[in-house]
Order: structure tokens, then C-alpha cells, then sequence
């Protein structure tokens, strides 16, 4: 019994007991709703502005189907696809990882061109110099002096890395001829031979600039490995879910080319009814619009399975004009994958080793580790140890200009000049001709030493690398908290990876309930349509709603499946999980 009955029963009780006691009074009037006030302007919601009445009689009366295809896919060229397949043409093909690839290359590139300047320097030069000046001397009586000069110099440089150290050696060479009366020589052959060592004591000792380009090159490089194996993981996952989204979407079309043969098997199983008068002509409308709808619901289908393999074949084409875009492609891994078998602990701590994000990190705290020895570098004097040898060698032949300004004045000019030609002949053994130059290097016959120290010190102090070190600091501090910042990412991820997978097996179960149950419905109201127990409406509510378990059951397989795969890309399994190895 209703609540109502309970009400009209009380109220009938308290009706007798009154007029007993004679004190019987008409029940209270039930207030009745606020009576509808009209809009005082006069508008109403039929008569909304702005509402032109377009195309007030346009009724459709085209009742053919259009052209069932696939646009640019010819459906007898079919390919067979399993998921393996799928990735291995995504990781040769995909755009991204290529743009990863070519990264990785760039920064080896870099890398040698840090490392290219602790190569050893070959320098030098060779030239030919001519040139006349007036002249200015009191001692010669030229108008001009001419002078010509060929030189030929080279050095080498080489470094000793780990303690920034700097050796050279140089050979200088030069043929100097002139018609200056006053010159000894021409031609003089003027060479020398010399090695120089410096050595920082302080400021560039354990870290230099060269030093810090190499090493971050090195950590960049390391980066750009990582960086290609996560875009390898997201093409994976990419992948994986595309694969399986097009594993739907194939299922859910022949779902419902399955529901038009159903409802029209029940359009002629209702028409067969009307002949026998258990139905009436009216129902069979019903089922002719059951049958407009699943069609409809075929072309629907048709273009969710053509997005789902264009966006798989996006993801694996090598080009725009590759051959499988005219293909037909047929996944046929199996639905039923295993399940992983991990705890949340578990989970975690594999995807701190894993993922990507946290190794990226870390090479960056590396490269800010580098930054700060550099800057600390940098802060200490700039005081270098430098030591040096050096060996010349001098020979050549009588100037036949050579005139001496003394025996001008002399009182006996011939005499003073056969003395000076003497001594010009013993000065030129001593010196030695052109071929002396070389033994004269090698004999040490003309050295020079050096041995100090050179500095460069800021008077108030290098405020700047003191500044670039706290900002390096600073910068350590802000990468370890984002650091912590990906970690508590990372474990929303897995919790929620975890949670997907439990929630997808329910979401499984029910579907595979549902869509046994609604086969037994449908089943049980046919024959009750028969019986002459139910109507065409609930039929066909039930034939819908066994389309739509059909359907539900395998996207939640794959809902599952696709879960799976995000738990492996949070644990950073993604390449593991199928045997993939980035390279």
C-alpha cells in the first residue's frame, strides 16, 4: 500500500473521530501555486528575438545511403599489423624521435668542437717586406734607405689539460738586406729557437673555460641520450594507445553492421506480425526507424575507425606519400594482455630509476656542479708561473755598402778604412757566414732565460665570478626542489596509473555482465513480443541497449589495455614492457 492510501486513511480517522465529538470542521484548503504573472514586456521564450524563421519548410526527401568507403584507402589492399610491428615502424619513422636522434648527433658534434681546443696549434707565417724611408741619420749620407726583409716564422702550442697548462715553441727566421752604409751585415741571417712554459698556480689550475665547455658538452650529451629514449617512451605509449584505439573502433563497426542486420531481421520479424494481426501497421514504423538509425550509426562507426588509423598511421609512416596510407591496416594482436603484478612501493621505486624527467634532472645538476667549480675558479688570483729558453743564431756576409763614419775625419782615411775592412773580416768569422745560423741554435751559442711569475688581479675584488658563483648556487637550490616537484608528479602518476587499472578490470567486468544480460533481455522480449506479452518499444529499447554491451565490452578491453600501457610509461617500462632498446 501506497504512501497516498496511508495519508486518505488518517485523514478519514480524524474526520469520524470530530464529527463523533461533534466538533466536525471542513479540512484546511490547500493553498494553491503562485498564479503564472506574464512578462510585462510581453516576451516570451517562443517568441525570442532574433530568431528569423529560415528555411521554415525544408524537409529532406533523398532516402538513398551514401557511398560506403574509405577515403583514400582501398579496401582490398588489407595489411595485418601486430603491435610490435606497429613500434618498430614508429621508432624508425616517428618525426620526434628522428628530431631526437638528430639532437643527440648535434650535441656529439659540440662535444668535439669543445674538445678541438686542446688539439695542438701549428702557427706561423711567411712574408716578404720592402720598403725606402728617408733617411735621418747623421751617420749616412743617403737621400733614402732601402731595406728589404723575407721572414718565416712558426710555433706550436700544446696544452696539458688537467692542469691548464700551456707549452710553446717557436722558431723564428728572417733575411734582412739593406743598402744602409752604416749596416754590418747584408744579408743577415737572423734566427732563433724557443720554448716557453706557463703554468697556473691558482685561477684556472683545476678549471678553465675550455674545461667547462668540455665537461658541459659531456653532460649535454648525456641529456640528449635521455631526452631520446623519453621521446622513444611517449612514441611507444603513443603507439599502444592508437593501436588499441583502432582495435575499438573496428570492433564497434562491425558491432553495429551487426545491429542493421539485427533490426532488419525485426523489421521483416515485425511485418510477419502485422500479416497475422498480432501487431498493428503503425509498429513497423518503429522498427524502419530503428533500422534508419543503426545505419546511420555504420557511417558514424566508419568514421571513428578512419581517425583511429590515420592517427596511427601519422605515428608510423615514414612520409605523406608511403604506401601504407592507401592500406587497409588489420590489427590483430590479441586483446587479452597480462596484467602487471606490482605493488605501489614497487611501482615507485621503479619509476625513480626510470624515468626519464628525474635522469634529465640530474644531468642538469650536474652541469650547474661544473658552472659552480668554474665560477669558484674564478674567484681565486690570476697568478701563473712562466718559463722560458731560447737559442739564437746570427750569421751573414759584409754589407758592400758599408762605409764607416769615423774614418772620414781621420787624418789618414785609407789607412783607417784597410783597419776597418780588417776588423768588418775578423768580426765576420766570428759571426760566421749564412751557414753558421743553424750550428749556432743548437750550440747554445747566444741563450736567454726567463723564470717569473705574471699576474692579473681586480683591485676591488672580482665581484662579477663572485656573483655568477652565488647565482650558480641558487641555481643548484632551484633544480633540487624542482627536482622534488617531478617526484611528487611522478608518484601522482603511478598512484593514478594504478587506480586506472583496478577501476578499468570493474569497468571490464560490468561490460561483460552487461552485455550477457541485455543478450538474455533482447532474447526474453522477443518472445514476449510474440506472446503477445510486450510492444515493439521495449524490443527495440532492448536491441539498442544490446548494440551498445556489444560495443562497451571490447572498449573496455582496451580501456584496460591502454591503462596498462600508462602504467608502464609512469614506471618508465614503456621501452621494456616491449622489448624495445633505444639507441
Amino acid at each position: 500500500m501506497g504512501s497516498r492510501s496511508y495519508i486518505i486513511i488518517l485523514l478519514a480517522c480524524l474526520l469520524l473521530v470530530n464529527a463523533a465529538h461533534g466538533q466536525a470542521e471542513p479540512p484546511a484548503p490547500i493553498p494553491s501555486p503562485t498564479p503564472f504573472v506574464a512578462d510585462p514586456k510581453g516576451i516570451f521564450p517562443e517568441n525570442a528575438p532574433g530568431a528569423p524563421n529560415v528555411a521554415a519548410d525544408y524537409v529532406s526527401l533523398d532516402r538513398s545511403l551514401p557511398y560506403l568507403e574509405r577515403v583514400g584507402v582501398d579496401a582490398a589492399d588489407q595489411r595485418a599489423l601486430t603491435l610490435a610491428e606497429a613500434i618498430e615502424m614508429a621508432l624508425d619513422n616517428n618525426r620526434d624521435i628522428e628530431v631526437a636522434r638528430k639532437g643527440r648527433s648535434i650535441a656529439g658534434f659540440e662535444l668535439k668542437a669543445a674538445r678541438w681546443f686542446y688539439e695542438p696549434r701549428l702557427t706561423g707565417q711567411a712574408l716578404y717586406e720592402r720598403s725606402t724611408v728617408p733617411n735621418l741619420s747623421i751617420f749616412s749620407t743617403n737621400e733614402t734607405t732601402t731595406q728589404g726583409s723575407f721572414v718565416g716564422n712558426a710555433g706550436i702550442t700544446g696544452y696539458i689539460p688537467r692542469f691548464g697548462s700551456v707549452i710553446r715553441a717557436d722558431i723564428n727566421n728572417q733575411r734582412l738586406t739593406t743598402n744602409n752604409p752604416i749596416a754590418i751585415l747584408s744579408p743577415q741571417y737572423n734566427s732563433s729557437l724557443g720554448f716557453t712554459f706557463t703554468q697556473p698556480l691558482f685561477r684556472g689550475r683545476g678549471m678553465d673555460q675550455p674545461r667547462r665547455i668540455i665537461e658541459i658538452a659531456k653532460r649535454n650529451l648525456e641529456i640528449t641520450d635521455t631526452q631520446f629514449r623519453q621521446r622513444s617512451i611517449d612514441a611507444v605509449a603513443a603507439v599502444e594507445k592508437a593501436y588499441w584505439d583502432l582495435t575499438y573502433s573496428l570492433r564497434n563497426l562491425q558491432v553495429q553492421r551487426d545491429g542493421v542486420r539485427d533490426a532488419k531481421q525485426q523489421l521483416e520479424h515485425n511485418r510477419r506480425l502485422v500479416e497475422e494481426g498480432q501487431l498493428a501497421p503503425i509498429d513497423i514504423v518503429a522498427a524502419e526507424t530503428q533500422v534508419a538509425n543503426y545505419e546511420q550509426a555504420v557511417y558514424e562507426a566508419l568514421n571513428a575507425v578512419n581517425i583511429a588509423e590515420n592517427l596511427l598511421k601519422n605515428l608510423i609512416a615514414p612520409d605523406r606519400d608511403a604506401e601504407i596510407w592507401s592500406e587497409v591496416l588489420i590489427p590483430i594482436e590479441a586483446v587479452e594482455r597480462p596484467l602487471p603484478d606490482v605493488t605501489l612501493s614497487e611501482a615507485m621505486e621503479n619509476a625513480l630509476k626510470l624515468r626519464p624527467e628525474l635522469e634529465i634532472n640530474k644531468g642538469q645538476k650536474a652541469i650547474n656542479e661544473v658552472e659552480q667549480k668554474f665560477y669558484k675558479d674564478q674567484t681565486r688570483p690570476q697568478i701563473d708561473f712562466v718559463a722560458g729558453y731560447s737559442s739564437a743564431g746570427v750569421g751573414g756576409g759584409i754589407n758592400p755598402n758599408f762605409s764607416s763614419p769615423f774614418c772620414a775625419n781621420s787624418p789618414e782615411p785609407a789607412k783607417c778604412e784597410a783597419a776597418q775592412q780588417a776588423q768588418l773580416q775578423n768580426f765576420l768569422q766570428t759571426i760566421g757566414g749564412p751557414g753558421s745560423v743553424v750550428p749556432d741554435i743548437f750550440s747554445n751559442k747566444y741563450p736567454t732565460y726567463r723564470i717569473g711569475v705574471q699576474f692579473n688581479l681586480p683591485l676591488l675584488g672580482d665581484k662579477a665570478s663572485r656573483a655568477n658563483l652565488g647565482k650558480a648556487r641558487v641555481d643548484a637550490e632551484r633544480l633540487e626542489v624542482q627536482r622534488e616537484a617531478i617526484e611528487q608528479a611522478i608518484q601522482v602518476e603511478v598512484r593514478n596509473a594504478i587506480q586506472n587499472i583496478r577501476t578499468a578490470e570493474a569497468r571490464l567486468r560490468t561490460a561483460s555482465i552487461a552485455r550477457e544480460n541485455t543478450q538474455r533481455q533482447y532474447e526474453s522480449e522477443q518472445r514476449k513480443l510474440d506472446s503477445g506479452q510486450s510492444d515493439i518499444y521495449r524490443v527495440l529499447e532492448r536491441q539498442t541497449a544490446l548494440t551498445a554491451a556489444r560495443s562497451n565490452e571490447l572498449r573496455a578491453r582496451t580501456e584496460l589495455n591502454k591503462a596498462i600501457a600508462e602504467l608502464n610509461r609512469a614506471m618508465g617500462r614503456t621501452l621494456t614492457a616491449n622489448n624495445v632498446e633505444a639507441r
